[in-house]
């Protein structure tokens, strides 16, 4: 038994079901067969534990004891409903005790994993499987997604419900697929895990500017990923991750504030990070199957090589995002190109191609391209066109962080 004073169970358990709470749920999916059983028992499990844990102690395994207690809360539930199916018998067949065999699993055979590639069906739609991944492996709230994607809550609501009875319906087993089918499943889960990451290093909305357990959890996710498949686009991703997680610590100021990356204090950057995500890229590079995740870990190897900002090689970083625009086009990477031109030629021609982009329709609601364009026109002192553009902005951006500094700009341009 772990020793917790009976006061300490709620907030052991409130960081408990932060740091577990998803690991359990994707135990319980694959055990019960069914996403909203396994939630329920997930709750159910939780509350039986904050009314039994202050009385008997808190178990040694605390996550066994949920996951187990949580599949025989969804049977019960099952029986009160009186909705008996070969599922139930089956599952009624499963041992009562020694959880741990089949929740401490280690390696490649996680529950996890098994979720995201569950999640990432080829039977349901890219936009389907991306939401139903940010909610069930990740525990994002159905209007966190909807505003990172910006689509009405309802309508996203509506895109999980018909996913999840997809599967169902189908009868998509919860698996890992056969080595043999990985590849043609990978895109789709390296997209999903690198949206999740994206969530982690930089909140699509709130206080906060980052959430370290989505963006740790997409780089564990990485990782196994690798051990399953060493593609070279795995380690490209995986490299990603790390090179861009290595300047955690020097992108919020104490205050929480957002710090640009030409203002940060590179020697608080994690230089383990950095070491591996590079040697990551080098290994990535050296296969000749150079993909979008390993140009976009190549550029960011480009800046952790610099020593401080004004040493960038904005050259080659130019190169690597003509090379990706022409692998994976997308107005965001033709953005990211602009301000590598803005650094290495000067904002004027920086503005040029932000503003051929602005035009398009696509753009038009992207607070970053308002940004970008604020922050090249008050580097060419046109004050009422940058604070026009940062208005713009303010009137689209959802994190705290990023209006703040936002506002910041507005600030200093109207003194």
């Amino acid at each position: 038994m772990a020793s917790i004073a009976p006061g300490g169970i709620p907030d052991f358990l409130d960081s408990l079901f932060r740091s577990e709470s998803r690991r359990i749920l994707a135990s319980l999916i694959r055990l019960l067969g069914d996403f909203d059983l396994a939630e329920d028992g997930m709750h159910d499990a939780f509350a039986a534990a904050l009314e039994a844990w202050p009385r008997d102690g808190v178990p040694g395994n605390p996550r066994a004891w949920l996951v187990s207690t949580g599949r025989f809360k969804a049977i019960d539930r099952l029986r009160r409903s009186a909705r008996f199916s070969t599922s139930l018998e089956t599952l009624a067949e499963l041992p009562a005790e020694g959880p741990s065999e089949w929740v401490e699993e280690e390696g490649v055979e996680d529950d996890r994993l098994r979720l995201i590639f569950t999640c990432c069906h080829p039977a349901l739609p890219p936009e389907a499987s991306t939401a139903l991944t940010l909610r069930e492996v990740c525990g994002l709230t159905t209007e966190a997604i909807a505003r990172a994607f910006l689509t009405a809550p309802s309508t996203l609501a509506q895109r999980i419900v018909r996913a999840k009875a997809k599967l169902r319906e189908a009868g998509i087993p919860f698996e890992i697929p056969a080595r043999a089918d990985l590849p043609d499943r990978l895109d789709a889960v390296l997209k999903v895990v690198y949206l999740v990451f994206n969530e982690g290093y930089s909140a699509s909305s709130g206080e906060a500017l980052t959430r370290p357990d989505l963006s740790d959890e997409a780089i564990r996710l990485g990782r196994l990923l690798l051990e399953l498949l060493p593609d070279p686009e795995v380690m490209g991703l995986l490299a990603l991750m790390l090179l861009q997680e290595s300047r955690r610590a020097a992108r919020v100021s104490p205050e929480g504030d957002l710090v640009l990356l030409e203002d940060q204090d590179r020697s608080r950057w994690d230089r383990a990070l950095m070491a591996e995500g590079k040697a990551l890229v080098d290994q990535a590079l050296a296969s000749r199957r150079v993909g979008a995740y390993t140009l976009q870990a190549a550029i960011a190897a480009a800046h952790a090589e610099a020593a401080e900002a004004p040493a960038t090689d904005w050259t080659r970083i130019i190169g690597l995002y003509t090379l990706l625009a022409r692998v994976a086009p997308s107005p965001v990477v033709d953005l990211n190109r602009a301000v590598a031109v803005a650094m290495r030629d000067g904002p004027q021609a920086g503005l040029d191609l932000t503003d051929a982009l602005l035009a398009r329709r696509d753009m038009a609601e992207y607070h970053l391209a308002h940004s970008v364009r604020a922050d090249l026109c008050r580097r060419l002192g046109r004050t009422e066109e940058a604070l026009a553009s940062y208005r713009q902005a303010l009137g689209l951006v959802q994190q705290g962080p990023e209006r703040r500094f936002l506002e910041r700009r507005v600030a200093e341009l109207q003194k």
